[in-house]
């Protein structure tokens, strides 16, 4: 079993990043779906089909989170990270409730360090009670990128407090404790900070519940949705001028660029979905999902600008997911379960010079109805019109993004329905009915299909034209993140644990 674990680590050439250079374990899943496209599929083999949590087959390990866990692991350098909350604490000097990004060692789970993060202070829509840390980080080397329940983009050290206090920022002590109560002690098992951008004060904006950004790494640039939205009335925008996309500079978190789309009074209830990046006819694009149901595509930023400057990503293309949806004052609709606008909560994927995105009603605000959508994305202008290839209906709420592989999407809706779709013209091949509904997006990898439910229940499925349950197995919480495939293993986050399955 050793050498078959070795095998299968290692039996991939590490690859380079973009631009940077530096390498990362050909197994490790760095980032919340493929790198640049956001796709949901993996390249690892030597998965299990099968586990039982209660005899302990195919359980490696598993840990304790907090009470809440709503985030998706990421698996990078010997770490597997993954957003928490507080209730539970692991050290006794941070009894707050705050956010945590917890870094578990891969190799037995034992917690190699947390970055502990009060709750913002003031309205609690700002920033939910006990809900956490939602966002999952991005790994490059050993940089980790996320953004924290507070609304700040942090650059952080893989290694956390292990290695020294590096880099120009100092503050962790203050950056963990509440307004008024001073300053938190800096443990060895407490994160590294090396540099933090604050978008409620640098760019204005209005959080919303919590924060939910996996922000996309391309070369020397960071891109991210903001995370704007409503109030606690659900019915006002208090920052409308407030960009949904931004970009900062990599190497220091600098502000470099933000949309000028005026998105702001359209956002149904707050800005989830994060950036994807292709190359369309020789231009690099950045597909993202806005809070209004509007799919845009920008121009990907060339280079670095000048310091103190700040630019406008240009526009390419909007394409509306829900034309028929109200257009104006269109928060008397909150609440309506049958006419509302839409938004969009999963990610944009770009595969074989196609986007694919799904679109609806808000899960908790809006009508009950939502679509798989396949987009042209090399047209220009206003294409609502002329760049839809396909639209494909589901039943109710949609939140996942999609996983495309060999000509099959596949992802499931809160109908508790998992959906295996063609393609090439979004024609129905099968359907599954699981026992909850589904939050979390598929993560498909060695001809299987891994989704987890709101019941506790995690489905391993065949992928391909014919529907085939390989294993099923209760692991007793809800499941809200989306399953990692990392050096032979898969990991699943339920609200109060994480699970690493393999042989």
């Amino acid at each position: 079993m050793i050498l078959m674990a070795l095998k299968s680590k290692w039996k991939r050439i590490a690859s380079l990043s973009f631009v940077c250079g530096s390498v990362a374990l050909a197994g490790d899943q760095p980032q919340w779906g493929e790198k640049l496209s956001r796709n949901m599929v993996s390249n690892e083999t030597g998965l299990v089909a099968t586990f039982d949590p209660t005899s302990g087959k195919n359980i490696r390990w598993h840990a304790a989170l907090g009470t809440q866990s709503f985030a998706s692991p990421v698996v990078a350098g010997g770490k597997v990270l993954i957003g928490t909350n507080n209730d539970t604490p692991r050290d006794p000097t941070h009894v707050l409730d705050a956010g945590v990004l917890m870094a578990f060692n891969e190799k037995d789970g034992s917690l190699a360090w947390q970055l502990v993060c009060p709750k913002l202070e003031g309205d609690r829509y700002y920033d939910w009670p006990h809900t956490g840390w939602q966002s999952p980080p991005s790994v490059e080397g050993d940089k980790v990128y996320v953004v924290s329940n507070r609304g700040e983009v942090l650059c952080l050290d893989l290694n956390g407090q292990s290695n020294g206090n590096d880099g120009p920022y100092k503050d962790e002590g203050k950056h963990m404790s509440s307004k008024g109560l001073g300053e938190e002690p800096v443990n060895p098992t407490d994160a590294d900070i090396l540099w933090a951008f604050d978008m409620v004060k640098e760019v204005g904006i209005w959080p919303h519940d919590a924060a939910h950004t996996s922000i996309l790494i391309d070369g020397p640039f960071l891109y991210l949705n903001t995370g704007n939205g409503v109030d606690n009335t659900h019915r006002k925008i208090r920052k409308p001028d407030a960009p949904s996309l931004i970009v900062l500079e990599k190497a220091t978190g600098r502000l470099l660029a933000m949309d000028n789309e005026k998105i702001g009074d359209k956002i149904f209830h707050a800005t989830w979905s994060s950036p994807a990046v292709g190359d369309v006819n020789g231009r690099r694009l950045i597909f993202f999902g806005g809070g209004d149901g509007v799919m845009y595509a920008f121009e990907a930023l060339k280079d670095l600008p000048p310091t103190g400057d700040v630019r406008k990503v240009k526009k390419v293309w909007s394409f509306n997911c829900d034309p028929d949806g109200p257009k104006g004052d269109i928060h008397p609709y909150s609440g309506n379960r049958k006419v509302s606008p839409s938004n969009i909560m999963g990610m944009p994927v770009f595969v074989d010079g196609r986007v694919y995105v799904t679109a609806g009603g808000d899960f908790w605000w809006g009508k009950r109805q939502s679509w798989l959508k396949c987009i042209d994305p090399s047209k220009e202008g206003e294409v609502t019109k002329t760049a839809e290839i396909w639209s494909y209906p589901m039943a109710t709420h949609c939140m996942a993004t999609p996983a495309v592989k060999d000509g099959l999407i596949y992802v499931g809706d809160a109908a508790r329905m998992v959906h295996c779709v063609n393609a090439t013209d979004g024609k129905p091949v099968w359907q599954h009915k699981t026992n909850g509904e589904m939050w979390s997006s598929p993560m498909v990898a060695d001809g299987k299909v891994y989704i987890g439910t709101r019941k506790g229940d995690f489905w391993i499925l065949a992928a391909g034209r014919e529907l085939k349950v390989l294993g099923q197995g209760d692991l007793g919480a809800p499941i809200s993140g989306t399953a990692a495939a990392a050096n032979g293993t898969i990991y699943i986050s339920t609200m109060k644990e994480i699970w690493a399955i393999g042989k």
